[in-house]
């Protein structure tokens, strides 16, 4: 069996192949927008060279590699970006899927495609409509969360056309080792590991902490894509998430906690959204029911792996 991940240099895409090397026997290829994100392919991948948007090169990619399974994961994934640039995002997140797409019904119709789609759909969710259940209405306060409706709902539409047996999801948050520092958690992660390493004051610059959002571990959360992929009903869309709400200042005071150095916190307004929900939480029932999936590694745990991984990565860089 052969898995084609899209995106697979990026922060999912690294951890998803990690766990599929492990937990089953599939070759695993991808593929990267750059030649210097090959140096980010972790062990047992194939990486291709090519840019999705392209639809000659993404027919010839999945003319290549003929997979039995496609993990969807590249996209424009940065919320902020996404205002400061929203075509770029729109462009970027809905021709790669379209490309990749009108490839499969080419040369693979029969291969099993997981679309990533984004608790960022939901948007401005109204307080009696928590946890939020996959009904519940679609308010996108962002160019990024209509980008992802656009290929949740090209997703549907390629099922029902074309029978492609596509499965979407609508994972909440998720975090850990390796996220790029524009994250939330990896940015103060970030900040706190270089305090420590006397390569910075002893501030760390913060947005809006008193938002609440639904925590994953990354990989509790690439497990699930595996799950969704071979056991979720064609057509269908799931929730995946902690079911929890933790507040960005409990992260925050976590991570704090696991450092001995004196820190002060400031305001950053530049790191504040135009827009920001004050909870968000799922209702993850759905696909828990399908696949017996629940997330595993504690919240604390999570933490502490990203902050050793920036004490690791700013030592390395000294």
């Amino acid at each position: 069996m052969r898995a084609l991940i899209t995106g697979i240099a990026g922060f999912a895409g690294g951890h998803l192949t990690e766990h599929l090397a492990a937990a089953t026997e599939w070759e695993i290829w991808g593929n990267v927008i750059g030649s210097g994100d090959l140096r980010f392919v972790r062990p047992g991948a194939r990486a291709v060279v090519i840019d999705l948007r392209d639809p000659q090169a993404t027919l010839n990619l999945v003319e290549q590699v003929q997979p039995d399974f496609v993990f969807h994961l590249a996209a424009q994934a940065f919320v902020p970006q996404s205002w400061a640039d929203p075509w770029d995002t729109y462009e970027t997140n809905l021709r790669s899927q379209v490309n990749l797409f009108e490839a499969l019904l080419k040369h693979r119709p029969s291969a099993r495609v997981l679309v990533i789609g984004s608790n960022e759909e939901y948007g401005l969710v109204a307080p009696e409509q928590l946890p939020v259940r996959e009904g519940s209405p679609l308010r996108p306060d962002s160019p990024y969360g209509v980008s992802k409706i656009a290929q949740d709902y090209i997703g549907l539409q390629y099922y029902l056309s074309h029978r492609l047996p596509v499965v979407r999801v609508r994972p909440f948050n998720h975090i850990g080792p390796r996220q790029g520092e524009k994250f939330v958690a990896s940015a103060f992660a970030r900040q706190i590991a270089a305090i420590e390493a006397g390569r910075q004051p002893a501030v760390v610059k913060v947005g809006n902490l008193s938002a609440q959002r639904d925590f994953t571990d990354v990989r509790d959360m690439v497990r699930a894509y595996r799950l969704a992929i071979e056991q979720g009903e064609a057509g269908e869309v799931y929730n995946i998430g902690s079911g929890r709400p933790r507040s960005i200042r409990n992260l925050l005071d976590t991570l704090l906690g696991f450092s001995t150095a004196p820190i002060r916190i400031e305001t950053d307004p530049d790191r504040l959204r135009p827009s920001d929900a004050p909870i968000v939480y799922c209702d993850a029932s759905k696909f828990a029911a399908r696949t017996g999936w629940a997330p595993i590694i504690p919240f604390e745990q999570t933490l502490r792996d990203v902050l050793d991984d920036w004490r690791l990565r700013i030592t390395e860089n000294s």
